[in-house]
């Protein structure tokens, strides 16, 4: 029994059904190949990674918490003020080098 059907439109596409593209872990953006095998042709995942593994791997603990840019600003500032403290060190260590 099939997992799902496909119609091929008048420009030779095809859409994947929902079911399928959960099943082969797919979403937009995402990369097919078609291999051929005697009179089968099989379709695989053709990246080795989708947004959801690079998310996973980016986030291990889940999707981190939604901050307002009010809650962001006191450590992009001090991001901001050791950047630019490290680049003024640099540049008095080459003045008197």
């Amino acid at each position: 029994m099939p997992l799902a059907h496909s119609r091929l439109t008048a420009q030779g596409q095809v859409s994947i059904p929902a079911a399928v593209r959960r099943k082969m872990g797919i979403g937009p953006g995402s990369v097919i190949g078609w291999d051929e095998d005697g009179d089968k042709i099989t379709v695989r995942r053709s990246g080795l990674y989708t947004s959801l593994d690079a998310h996973h791997a980016l986030f291990p603990g889940g999707t981190p918490p939604f901050r307002t840019v009010e809650e962001m600003k006191p450590g992009i500032q001090d991001l901001m003020r050791k950047k630019h403290l490290a680049r003024k060190m640099r540049a008095v260590d080459t003045i008197f080098s």
